[in-house]
């Protein structure tokens, strides 16, 4: 097998805690040079802190420390700090008043706490094996520290749609282990192997609807005020869904003195969304600190545009593969023209379907209390997909424990249709054709030992689904966040914020799923806020054209992957890139219905954005 590539520490917003010891602090140097270091009373760097973006508030009582970095200034930490009775009062006292967008690392009684958000917007990692160990929000770093090279079963991973909880949470690097978001990493000494312990706890679903939408309302208000804070030229993107013209609107309350708003004209014929978005500037009225631009369809790149063009400086490597990426060049498209815009902060409506969209799974978690208004709503959403009656009801009847089901949720058998009842722990997937024998069994093999010790997120299949696919969601929406990175321009998705998703879960959940309903609880929460008109649309649109056509239009483009020596991911002996090549060069093979090949493509990307950048850090004194 060839040599794995050593990552190095990418110029990018990171922070790195280490031990109080002479190994912690030659770790120090071997980083980038950062922007603020905060030291223990020895005087060794205890956490190193590298940042463009975001804003640093920090707080020191004696021996004990608090940093808070996130999008916005986080005033009271001395207080906070002075008064908390140890690490786990003084996190549980930010939880409260914190919007969830943050990374929280303290220090108390000789135990340094990191933790990021219960909705994994945030996320940390430590180093695995003997010490010393660290703890990082970048993997990357961690493997850069600790000299760990690719992770094959990891990659393999990366190769499917979806990847269920908990193998979502594998980082592509040996020597790394994430941190459940709903854990802290608690970092005892040098050569000690960090722990966990929880901070967080989903609510209990009891609210009713106009109760839980007040609430709600309340924390999406803070969360965009959080991205925003003293920004004062902001910008939106405005699809014309209820989502984003919700941010819309929220963001025009906020106050900046100029707010654009950008929309992508669709290249679909019927396509609805730039009706509702001119509306809702419409309605917004005369303003003169607000813009609208309306992006023409032909000047709005197709998916997998690029997609073997070579890092470009601009290039931020994400943590790991993100099925986004074969829509990188319309992403950064979008975000170029906020930035030259003059915008400060940009924010989108990502999150919003995974919060209010209500999958089927959920409604089945209502069956044993309530099974008639748990059939009302899955019967809707049958005659919707045409699930035959006896498999709907066998679904819902025989759902297998956790640990079973993700034992048998790979398979070769052919994969499931828009007629397959969808009501288990999540979806049944089937191996791509092109991944090679040995790709197959690191897979199953994988699946197999998670499923001998994994626990789900919540006792019933749909509160785990609601949790799981949270996380995956605002895993991937890292990508966006990297592309402004690279630009230089924050993007934002205030639907990931802890405090918005906990006020969503608090909801009865026949009230936040109603089949006669579209997104009931975000149309009551953002009541006051969105003119009535806007909240009647019940219709959303897809970018199915923009992805078949890519296919067809950028065909050449998803060849040179393939290219016989081109391959990462071929050198790693995970897929047949004789299969893939003949499936670009026939883009209107029945294949691509029943197989999508984002994800490959997009590891392959990330193969080849993450493996070139080899050059050591310049051994200067970096940190004294």
């Amino acid at each position: 097998m060839p040599g794995r590539p050593t990552p190095p520490p990418h110029a990018r917003d990171s922070f790195v805690v280490l031990p109080d010891t002479p190994a912690g602090r030659t770790a120090a140097g071997r980083l980038p040079r950062p922007d603020q270091v905060f030291r223990y009373p020895s005087g060794r760097p205890w956490l190193v802190v590298r940042t463009s973006l975001r804003r640093i508030s920090a707080a020191a009582h004696g021996a004990d420390a608090v940093v808070v970095i996130g999008p916005c200034a986080v005033p009271g930490l001395d207080a906070d700090l002075r008064a908390a009775r140890g690490n786990a009062d003084l996190h549980a006292r930010l939880a409260r008043r914190l919007p969830g967008v943050h990374h929280v690392i303290s220090r108390t009684g000789g135990e340094s706490w990191v933790r990021g958000t219960a909705s994994g917007l945030r996320r940390v990692y430590a180093t695995t094996g003997p010490g010393p160990h660290f703890a990082s929000d970048r993997p990357a770093v961690l493997a850069h520290l600790g000299g760990g090279g690719l992770d094959e079963t990891a990659l393999a991973l990366r190769l499917l749609d979806f990847l269920p909880h908990p193998l979502g949470g594998r980082p592509p690097w040996q020597g790394v282990t994430e941190t459940d978001p709903a854990y802290a990493l608690v970092l005892t000494g040098a050569d000690d192997p960090p722990v966990t312990r929880r901070w967080w706890h989903a609510p209990e679903a009891e609210l009713p609807l106009e109760k839980g939408a007040s609430a709600l309302g309340d924390a999406l208000d803070r969360a965009v005020r959080a991205h925003l804070a003293d920004r004062t030229r902001v910008s939106c993107e405005l699809s014309g869904g209820l989502d984003s013209t919700s941010l819309a609107f929220l963001a025009r309350r906020a106050g900046p003195d100029r707010l654009d708003l950008l929309t992508v004209a669709s290249r679909e014929r019927h396509a609805e969304d730039e009706t509702w978005a001119r509306r809702a500037v419409a309605l917004a009225g005369s303003d003169d600190g607000l813009r609208h631009d309306v992006v023409p369809a032909g000047e709005a790149p197709l998916f997998y545009a690029g997609v073997a063009d070579p890092p470009g400086p601009d290039d931020v490597p994400t943590d790991e593969p993100l099925p986004v990426a074969p829509a990188r060049a319309r992403a950064r498209m979008l975000l170029a023209r906020a930035a030259a815009a003059g915008s400060e902060c940009h924010l989108t409506g990502y999150g919003g379907d995974e919060l209010f969209m209500g999958l089927p799974a959920a409604s089945g978690d209502l069956f044993p209390g309530r099974p008639f208004a748990a059939w009302n709503r899955i019967g809707a959403v049958r005659h919707q997909l045409g699930w035959p009656l006896g498999a709907t009801v066998r679904a819902l009847l025989t759902r297998p424990p956790f640990r079973a089901w993700l034992a048998d949720a790979v398979t070769d058998a052919p994969p499931p249709t828009s007629r397959t009842p969808q009501l288990s722990w999540g979806v049944r997937q089937t191996l791509p054709p092109w991944l090679t024998p040995d790709a197959r069994d690191l897979v199953r093999d994988a699946f197999r030992a998670a499923a001998e010790h994994a626990r789900p997120l919540a006792p019933r299949p749909g509160r785990h689904l609601d949790l799981d696919t949270v996380r995956i969601g605002a895993r991937h929406f890292q990508a966006m966040e990297e592309y402004g990175l690279g630009i230089g321009l924050p993007v934002a998705a205030p639907m990931y914020a802890d405090h918005v998703i906990e006020a969503t879960l608090a909801v009865r959940l026949a009230d936040r799923i109603d089949p006669g309903r579209y997104k009931p609880l975000l149309a009551e929460a953002v009541r006051d806020t969105v003119p009535a008109p806007l909240l009647a649309r019940t219709t959303k649109d897809h970018m199915n054209g923009d992805h078949t056509q890519g296919l067809v239009r950028h065909a050449d483009d998803l060849r040179r992957l393939w290219e016989p020596g081109a391959s990462r991911l071929a050198a790693l002996g995970l897929v047949d890139v004789a299969r893939l090549d003949a499936l670009a060069a026939d883009p209107y093979a029945p294949l691509h219905t029943r197989h999508s090949i984002d994800a490959t493509v997009a590891t392959e990307m990330w193969l080849r954005a993450t493996h070139p950048v080899t050059a050591p850090v310049h051994r200067e004194a970096l940190i004294p």
